[in-house]
């Protein structure tokens, strides 16, 4: 979901702002949205989610029918808004209906029932939670998920989540206490009056200072690596990898000629002599494409090869080429928002657009792209000096350039050229990131935003 999808409504329903993406409707929902509104004052955002642990929480009484789930003694309570460590969370719980807007009378009553709790839990079905800023709102969100995930083991073990323990928690005689503790005042009646319900809380600096960038507002040039990026590390490994391999043998002998051949010869021969450490390799092609394949070497020469068999392969149909699904709708949105999109990769600017120009679900995004670099046009990507060039060809002043790659090497090398924005992509296979070094994004409409 990206800005135009989004209705905008006054607070007495009727819509201000009508969504731009056609054929839209409103959520069965938005009564519910008004409901928390009306009754908690401080809340500004609303999140609904049907969580597999939040369904299964309403169940832990098998009769079903407890009004409340109660939870005590975890850490995570203090993440929930108004409540600390050694207090008795109580979530209360409504019962599904057919509709979610016939829920409406069911969660006024639990929230005016309930002042010091942010959620409501509807059984079998999953849970309302809010707070006074979408930062608040999300964070309690996943609390409240850890800790009915918790309860939820607790109960496997044989452990009442609702019960105070008699042992494991450390305890002081009030005799011992030579002053109380420091804590921040709380306020009393309504939750989320600040961050976790504290007082004087102020975060509009925060929101200034995110450290994922939201274009077009921070920046209006996104640099973009492919791999774990854009397109999944599998689909290079598992399929356009073993493609050229495959094919290259049959390549060679029905589209090379042979001065071609030996003008590929020469130039793998060099390229595999500068790593090989005076290892012998086999003086042919296939060889020594194979060799510099193993080691996975960005080679030039070798990025053209792959890419010129496998334009054959997408020109024959063999080959689509995968995108995640959030990428064309970021294309579409920075495109849109006067943001212009390039491509930084290893692979040749060639195989660069054979591959957005054959995506199996997207078809051709070519037109979204400003522009495309790669080894031979930038240099290689673990370079600083590659972002600078980058920076003079685009004619952009590089502190002003989003460049998002899932290697921290390719980072670095951009920030120490100047680069002010630098994301780390992680994607389903990448490589684990360990300590974190850079801001990261799930999926590319992180950067989405006015």
């Amino acid at each position: 979901m990206v800005g135009d999808d989004v209705f905008e409504l006054d607070m007495e329903s009727n819509v201000v702002v009508a969504p731009k993406t056609p054929g839209l409707r409103q959520s069965a929902c938005t009564r519910l949205w008004y409901v928390v509104f009306e009754e908690r004052a401080n809340a500004t955002c609303v999140i609904h989610t049907h969580s597999m642990n939040s369904m299964l929480a309403t169940l832990l009484d098998p009769t079903e029918e407890s009004k409340t789930l109660k939870i005590t003694h975890l850490e995570m309570i203090k993440g929930v808004g108004n409540h600390a460590y050694d207090d008795i969370l109580e979530i209360p719980i409504v019962d599904n209906r057919p509709s979610e807007d016939m829920l409406e009378d069911q969660l006024r009553e639990a929230i005016r029932a309930f002042p010091k709790c942010n959620a409501v839990l509807v059984r079998r079905h999953g849970l309302y939670v809010w707070g006074d800023s979408w930062e608040q709102a999300k964070t309690q969100c996943e609390s409240f998920d850890y800790l009915f995930e918790s309860a939820i083991k607790m109960k496997e073990l044989g452990i009442d989540p609702g019960k105070i323990p008699k042992v494991g928690t450390f305890r002081v005689l009030e005799k011992e206490m030579s002053s109380p503790p420091n804590k921040k005042q709380k306020t009393g009646g309504n939750a989320a009056a600040g961050f976790n319900a504290s007082q004087g809380i102020e975060n509009a600096e925060d929101l200034q200072s995110n450290e994922v960038p939201i274009m077009p507002r921070d920046a209006k040039v996104l640099l973009l690596d492919i791999e774990g990026c854009t397109t999944s590390i599998s689909f290079v490994h598992s399929v356009l990898f073993p493609y050229a391999r495959e094919h290259l043998s049959s390549y060679l002998e029905t589209n090379v000629n042979a001065t071609q051949k030996e003008q590929y010869l020469k130039a793998l021969s060099k390229e595999v002599s500068a790593i090989s450490g005076g290892e012998s390799v086999k003086q042919d092609i296939v060889a020594l494409v194979q060799y510099l394949m193993d080691r996975d070497v960005k080679s030039a020469t070798l990025k053209d090869l792959q890419g010129k068999i496998w334009k054959a392969g997408y020109t024959s149909g063999q080959l689509k080429a995968h995108v995640y699904d959030d990428f064309p709708l970021t294309l579409q949105w920075m495109k849109q928002n006067g943001v212009r999109t390039y491509i930084y990769s290893s692979g040749s600017i060639g195989a660069q657009k054979l591959l957005f120009g054959n995506t199996e679900t997207a078809g051709n995004l070519l037109d979204h792209f400003a522009g495309h670099f790669d080894i031979p046009t930038a240099g290689p990507k673990k370079e600083a000096p590659s972002y600078t060039k980058i920076a003079k060809a685009i004619d952009v002043p590089i502190e002003e350039i989003v460049f998002v790659s899932d290697l921290k090497a390719e980072l670095e090398a951009a920030a120490s050229a100047g680069m002010k924005y630098t994301i780390q992509s992680i994607r389903p296979g990448n490589a684990p990131i360990g300590k974190k070094q850079f801001p990261t994004v799930h999926s590319l409409l992180q950067l989405c935003g006015k």
